[in-house]
């Protein structure tokens, strides 16, 4: 790890001017310390933003907005999050281990990068560590790597689980940049796909920080669920997971909301597999429709193509699982 000068900012414009084209910000520290062990990230000045962010979980009539230095496990635990946004305390908890979520953010697991093999070890070429290098992965081990939106610089999939369900529950990011002013950007924004410019993971500005995170109000909190399938059971990130949650009125489902993990540089939604199932009863055979729709829309690598039943099969378990959550 290479020598660097260490600020602690006190509130979020402070931090922010600190910040500068050399500098990174430090949070729970979860991604952040490894990627600098591994002398990837190799910033000449750190700044440490706990304190100047909210730790916090406002429930309003419009939603809950969530503090980005509230670390994963309080979101998790915290029981208007249980009540009403289920769905989030169930992704969290799938991700990690107890100990990595005590020091999570909310905001940290926004901005957590890959863990494409490749990128981690630097013997090999990784456009979304040295731009213009060449992905490694395209001709080499797979197993990881994504199934749609990939391009020729990059298949590398995004690894949160809590992102999942925050793509799944239309949040919004909330964010204050350099020059002091705020934004909102809608979560199927916040992530990039790779395209020509892998480096770049998501459209957050240079030296801006999130703030918050906010999820509307729904009628997401009777029927949902969370499916990983993974390696191993406990501390292994999703080959492939399916966030489902539904609004059924008199026996019909009225809105549905399907999301994976494991398959995308971004959180995947699944558009028309949602659309499909709207104004339908809950029923298998319409569930397994839904997961062929989502599963006919991925475009895998010659060695990974064993996800595309993987991903039916989450999507079908989700559905029949959150209709049996009551």
């Amino acid at each position: 790890m290479k020598p660097f000068e260490y600020h602690t900012a006190t509130n979020a414009e402070q931090a922010t001017d600190l910040a500068n084209k050399n500098s990174q910000y430090l949070a729970g520290g979860t991604n952040q310390i490894d990627l600098m062990k591994k002398h990837i990230n190799q910033p000449n000045t750190l700044i440490h933003i706990t304190a100047a962010l909210p730790n916090s979980i406002e429930i309003t009539p419009k939603g809950v907005l969530i503090g980005a230095s509230t670390s994963n496990s309080m979101v998790a635990a915290h029981p208007d999050i249980k009540t009403y946004y289920p769905l989030l305390s169930k992704a969290i908890l799938a991700g990690a281990s107890p100990q990595i979520r005590n020091m999570a953010t909310t905001g940290g697991n926004l901005l957590q990068r890959t863990r494409c093999p490749y990128f981690y070890d630097t013997t090999f070429d990784c456009n979304k560590r040295k731009p213009g290098s060449g992905c490694s992965a395209l001709n080499g081990h797979q197993r990881m790597a994504g199934i749609i939106g990939n391009s020729n610089a990059c298949v590398a999939v995004h690894p949160s689980d809590f992102c999942v369900a925050l793509a799944a529950l239309d949040a919004e990011v909330l964010i204050i940049k350099k020059d002091g002013s705020t934004k909102k950007i809608p979560f199927e924004n916040f992530h990039k796909l790779p395209g020509d410019t892998p480096a770049l993971d998501n459209n957050l500005p240079a030296n801006a920080l999130i703030t918050a995170v906010f999820v509307p109000s729904n009628d997401f909190n009777e029927n949902f669920a969370y499916i990983k399938i993974r390696e191993r059971d406990s501390y292994a990130f999703a080959l492939v997971s399916a966030a489902a949650t539904l609004s059924i009125k008199n026996g019909v489902i009225k809105e549905a909301r399907i999301a994976s993990g494991g398959v995308a540089h971004k959180p995947w939604r699944w558009f028309a597999s949602e659309a499909y199932l709207k104004n339908k009863p809950p029923t298998r055979a319409h569930f397994e429709r839904a997961a062929t729709i989502a599963a006919s829309e991925v475009n895998p690598l010659q060695n990974n193509t064993f996800k595309v039943p993987l991903l039916e099969g989450a999507i079908t378990s989700a559905l029949l699982e959150s209709i049996s959550t009551k």
